[in-house]
């Protein structure tokens, strides 16, 4: 049985830094890509980064770029995101899933559909 478990949320201030943990089980990491995605209240989820199952691609929102990183350890079933800088739009629930279908065009990588997604993990960022 496939499972996701995120952690590392938390209150921070604007500037500070955040390391979300993203625990699997149930499969074999190393075959699957995997993503991160967020929702704010009352907007919709929004993909912030994928990580290739090779961890040689990954894939960054614009809203995130430069700040945010995503790794993995295979032999650990761990995926982490790295958040830096972090800004009060950052606020929202961040969630982690196995991608389904990942692309790579004229050099860019990118992921498109996502098995379930985990239960979350809240970010607050806020003076």
């Amino acid at each position: 049985q496939v499972q996701l478990v995120e952690s590392g949320g938390g209150l921070v201030q604007p500037g500070g830094s955040l390391r979300l943990s993203c625990a699997l089980s149930g499969f074999t990491l190393g075959n699957y890509a995997i993503g991160w995605s967020r929702q704010a209240p009352g907007r919709e989820r929004e993909v912030v980064s994928c990580i290739s199952s090779s961890e040689r691609s990954t894939y960054y929102a614009d809203s995130v770029k430069g700040r945010f990183t995503t790794s993995r350890d295979n032999a650990k079933m761990l995926v982490y995101l790295q958040m830096n800088n972090l800004k009060p739009e950052d606020t929202a629930v961040y969630y982690c899933a196995i991608v389904l279908r990942d692309t790579y065009y004229d050099g860019t990588y990118s992921c498109r559909d996502f098995g379930s997604w985990g239960q979350g993990t809240q970010v607050t960022v806020s003076s």
